[in-house]
């Protein structure tokens, strides 16, 4: 396990002065041995950060504004990033080996899919292009339309109807190989808003394909995703990382983590994990506040990152003050130092690139 005393070396945000960030030590050089930053969004505070690493050991955290900024479905060229209204695409404008004042990637927004308020959570990219998000109010997964907010393309058997009701709170997507495979939701209720006195037990993993459920034995999961040939998940009710058997809906912990779970990224053996404070002061009704209770821990706001093979964890990143609730995490594997421009940022009008010929119309 590497050295886990916080360390100073923070490049911390300026736009928000109540938050402080810390992380743990050598957290930047881990991050540059093994060529990855990473993301993050917070709904709650309205920001996009992006983590990398800066010469000298320095970790860099860079923040942008995006109003209710939700799930992310990134690579190294492109975010796709759900936010209060609209599905926003921000394309990276530097090519590999390119620098702009010591970022290697500036993600610029350069199209918005405006969907209207569906409380979009999760997004994926099929192996076609096509955008598709959880569209939590609706309950169902959707696309982006021409003409329209949304296009359904698939709702959990036990919905009857397409209502604006958040009736199941589903949430969370795992793509594989280029398809939506797995999501989750926090019961099967059909009835407005009933997942909320179902909090503690009877979350849902769902197979896509087959419309079956795989589990309902979890509370409140988010964030499934396949990795390395495994289905993985965030039992957030309970504070748990944890792998499911695909075929009896089994689970196995592979760590705790101080925090309301949200957000789940991988790079090779490791796990990136975010991790959010109760709202109104306890995890009420949840096993989660029992588990702090029995190891005398006090819930974290940041990202703890996970060696998947014993458990441990490896680096962290905690914030503490105005910022209270994450959402989604992603890693950026390739990139050293990555940033954005946000909708109010000044340069947003004055950065103009340009994409180069096709060799047909090159003049000559």
């Amino acid at each position: 396990m590497e050295d886990q005393q916080e360390a100073p070396p923070v490049e911390a945000p300026q736009e928000q002065p109540g938050t402080q960030v810390s992380c743990s030590g050598g957290f930047a050089d881990w991050l540059r041995d093994q060529n990855v930053s990473f993301g993050l969004t917070s709904y709650q505070s309205g920001r996009l950060y992006l983590v990398g690493h800066q010469p000298g050991g320095v970790l860099s955290f860079h923040e942008r504004h995006f109003t209710r900024a939700m799930g992310v479905a990134a690579s190294r060229d492109r975010l796709l990033l759900a936010n209060q209204f609209q599905i926003w695409r921000l394309e990276n404008i530097l090519s590999p080996g390119q620098e702009m004042d010591g970022f290697d990637a500036n993600y610029v927004p350069r199209n918005a899919q405006t969907t209207g308020d569906l409380d979009a959570h999760d997004v994926g990219v099929e192996a076609s292009g096509r955008v598709i998000f959880v569209n939590t109010k609706y309950s169902c997964l959707a696309t982006p339309s021409v003409t329209h907010s949304f296009k359904p393309i698939w709702k959990p058997h036990f919905i009857s109807r397409l209502a604006p009701e958040d009736r199941c709170h589903l949430n969370g997507l795992a793509m594989h190989e280029g398809e939506a495979r797995y999501v989750t939701a926090v019961c099967k209720s059909d009835v407005v808003s009933g997942w909320r006195d179902r909090r503690a037990e009877g979350g849902c993993i769902i197979d896509v394909k087959s419309n079956e459920f795989v589990t309902q034995k979890l509370s409140m999961p988010h964030s499934p995703r396949m990795h390395d040939g495994r289905l993985w998940v965030l039992d957030s009710g309970r504070g748990r990382l944890c792998v499911v058997n695909e075929e009896d809906g089994s689970t196995e912990t592979v760590a705790f983590l101080p925090g309301f779970l949200r957000g789940l990224a991988f790079h090779g053996p490791f796990a990136f994990v975010g991790m959010s404070l109760p709202r109104d002061g306890s995890f009420s009704g949840l096993e989660l506040d029992g588990e702090l209770e029995k190891r005398d821990a006090d819930p974290w706001c940041g990202v703890q990152v996970i060696d998947t093979r014993s458990g441990d964890v490896v680096h962290w990143v905690r914030l503490v003050g105005e910022i209270r609730e994450l959402f989604d995490v992603f890693a950026l594997p390739g990139v050293k130092t990555p940033m954005a421009l946000g909708l109010m940022d000044p340069n947003l009008q004055s950065m103009i690139t340009i994409e180069d010929w096709d060799e047909a119309d090159r003049p000559s």
